[in-house]
């Protein structure tokens, strides 16, 4: 069944063939639904942005998405050498001087990074004060876990560490990973990083992801069914505890 749902021609390319990523950006940009749901997510950073407008804001992992149709200011960047990204690096030895950045943003990238101790140090090390991380991350929530576990192709280990294999960019993860950092372990996360501050995480989206498809399965719904299901989503918001399949988290950098 599930076989049957699968996007035609989405294994073409290895997980960490560049191309792969490109066709991910048309699969999100050719499914209204989808598309819909990463505007509302960006449009989260921008307003959580404001009055970050004359700083330099790097989003990390541009991959296929589309912010800088939201945020024109953005410089876009990746480990993988993309077209129309402004930048490409390793986050984990980032091209920037201490103090420079304004905010970092990212979506689906944290559960990729292989080390985060030493991502987040870099994140630390160049943040201005009062910059701000902005992330979009799966959530290990009671129905995030059944989920993650059960349909999806990356690794959903709650019990694992800080660090990750690091055979691929994006081949290799651990969607827990957000949960383990600034939930499970935030007690080893302020004592290693006294300059940063959790301020927001926010569980959220346990439907509409799931029923687009993503990037790699046919949509379950009818595209014109989002404010329909997004309705629904508010109305289940106060489980957003146990029924998340998504966090947004915001960190700041201490003034």
């Amino acid at each position: 069944m599930l076989k049957s749902l699968r996007l035609p021609g989405i294994d073409t390319y290895d997980l960490d063939d560049p191309r792969r990523t490109i066709h991910h950006k048309e699969i999100i940009l050719s499914k209204p639904f989808l598309k819909k749901l990463y505007i509302e997510w960006y449009s989260l950073f921008k307003k959580e942005c404001e009055g970050l407008e004359n700083e330099t804001i790097i989003e990390l992992g541009s991959g296929g998405g589309f912010l800088k149709e939201i945020m024109p200011n953005v410089k876009t960047s990746d480990i993988l050498e993309l077209p129309g990204n402004d930048m490409t690096f390793d986050a984990l030895n980032m091209p920037f001087e201490n103090n420079s950045i304004g905010a970092f943003l990212m979506v689906d990238v944290f559960h990729h990074v292989p080390d985060s101790l030493k991502f987040l140090q870099e994140m630390q090390r160049t943040l201005k004060p009062g910059g701000k991380i902005l992330m979009n991350e799966p959530w290990n929530s009671a129905w995030g876990k059944v989920i993650y576990k059960n349909f999806h192709h990356e690794t959903f280990n709650p019990q694992g560490d800080w660090t990750i294999p690091s055979s691929g960019p994006m081949s290799d993860a651990n969607g827990a990973l957000p949960w383990i950092v600034f939930k499970r372990d935030i007690k080893k996360f302020e004592s290693q990083f006294p300059d940063l501050k959790v301020k927001i995480i926010k569980p959220h989206t346990p439907l509409r992801y799931l029923l687009s498809g993503g990037v790699s399965m046919k949509s379950l719904v009818p595209q014109g069914s989002f404010s329909i299901i997004s309705g629904i989503e508010k109305l289940l918001s106060p489980l957003a505890g146990w029924f998340s399949m998504f966090v947004t988290i915001s960190i700041e950098k201490k003034k």
